[in-house]
């Protein structure tokens, strides 16, 4: 595939994905737990999913070896990674997750190099260490954040980014041959429900639709199917570029999540918010795939 239509496809899956995040800060409004969140978002995207395997044929192998790959990336790519997003959505504006969540290509990047996945280039470090001044103009300055006691949940939703590299990274090593995106992402949601679904039933946290529905049922439900979407193109997009290109599907995240909380939060940001996007997607851009991985797919 040309990178032409790479960077397209980056593009949209970027603006499906911006727009979840203005719906994550509606949908954790009135303070529900973050397990019964997860647990309804993968009991949406599970629905969603059958009707989707089952149109597309996906072939979904059920064995030991494929049992571990789906819980993998259940616990690595949902359930830990939204855990942490959703307590930090609760306590920080729409715009600052979306600057936060566009640390996936850095975290993915320094995992790559770690594990020799990628080959060292200092321009990509460079743009790994605006990603960390970036950071820095958001927990630092006194007019950052509305309110400054917020500053430690910039740094427990930093946990979700990391995942989402080392999922990345993960994907890219390990996809089954046998096992598309299409059924991947069903595996990991089924594992996800059985796991959170008990979890939420025993601790008391499980929503219940029956106490009544309004915008953040209807905001949680919206964005788990927007996710489901954005993650298959994800998933697939892995397969075709590698996971440093499909990481910077963040480099379109970040200002659609940033634009569009103005739009429908009326969230105003300070100077050091629109200070530290830019400087981020500058270093967002340093941080480039090889140009074999496009020129090869």
């Amino acid at each position: 595939m040309s990178k032409f239509k790479l960077l397209a496809w980056l593009c949209l899956l970027g603006t499906i994905w911006g727009s979840t995040i203005p719906l994550t800060k509606i949908a954790v409004s009135t303070g529900h737990n973050p397990v019964g969140l997860i647990a309804w978002q993968l009991i949406i995207a599970t629905i969603f999913m059958v009707g989707l395997v089952s149109w597309r044929k996906s072939k979904i192998v059920i064995d030991p070896k494929h049992i571990l790959f789906f819980s993998i990336i259940a616990f690595g790519g949902t359930l830990i990674p939204n855990f942490f997003s959703y307590i930090a959505a609760f306590h920080l504006p729409g715009g600052v997750m979306a600057l936060v969540i566009a640390l996936v290509p850095i975290f993915s990047l320094i995992i790559a190099l770690t594990f020799r996945i990628e080959r060292f280039v200092w321009l990509r470090m460079i743009g790994v260490m605006l990603g960390a001044v970036a950071i820095a103009l958001l927990v630092l300055p006194e007019s950052s954040l509305p309110d400054r006691s917020k500053v430690a949940f910039v740094f427990v939703g930093l946990i979700a980014p990391l995942f989402y590299g080392i999922e990345g990274n993960y994907l890219m090593l390990n996809q089954p041959s046998d096992t598309g995106p299409i059924a991947t992402l069903f595996g990991a949601s089924v594992i996800g429900v059985l796991v959170t679904v008990p979890v939420a039933l025993l601790t008391g946290t499980f929503i219940n639709p029956a106490d009544g529905i309004g915008a953040p049922e209807l905001a949680l439900t919206l964005s788990g199917i927007l996710h489901v979407v954005a993650y298959v193109g994800y998933v697939w997009l892995v397969g075709q570029a590698g996971s440093v290109f499909a990481s910077q599907v963040a480099y379109i995240v970040t200002p659609a999540g940033v634009i569009l909380s103005i739009v429908f939060l009326n969230e105003r940001p300070s100077y050091y918010i629109y200070a530290a996007l830019l400087i981020l997607m500058v270093g967002l851009f340093m941080v480039q795939p090889k140009s074999s991985q496009v020129e090869k797919t």
